[in-house]
């Protein structure tokens, strides 16, 4: 996870770090300025990043998403309307040039 944020630093974003699903849907809860919500599959805890990804579909439908993995490899029609599936090992190009085409409006704040 700290790689990715050194990336999303680098690429001039601003980031939450949450380590649980649980914890991200906190944050969106507190804040209206989150743009794009980065996850793994794999997150700790329950929900899995996945369901996660569609639970942020649901509640906070202009944010947009990104979900990762390197050993689950979701099908299409397993993500979110207008989410975008990124597997493992992905670029620092890739990562950045993914969460800028899902991001709807321009406030610079990443959830991940």
């Amino acid at each position: 996870m700290m790689d990715a944020i050194d990336i999303l630093h680098e690429a001039g974003f601003r980031t939450l770090e949450a380590t649980s699903a649980a914890e991200a849907i906190a944050i969106l809860n507190g804040r209206r300025d989150v743009a794009a919500v980065f996850a793994d599959v794999q997150i700790v805890g329950e929900p899995d990043g996945l369901r996660l990804a569609h639970m942020v579909r649901e509640r906070w439908p202009p944010v947009g998403l990104v979900v990762t993995s390197g050993r689950v490899f979701p099908a299409e029609n397993e993500l979110p309307v207008g989410g975008t599936f990124l597997p493992k090992p992905y670029s620092s190009e890739a990562l950045v040039s993914r969460l800028r085409s899902v991001i709807i409006e321009a406030p610079a704040q990443v959830a991940e």
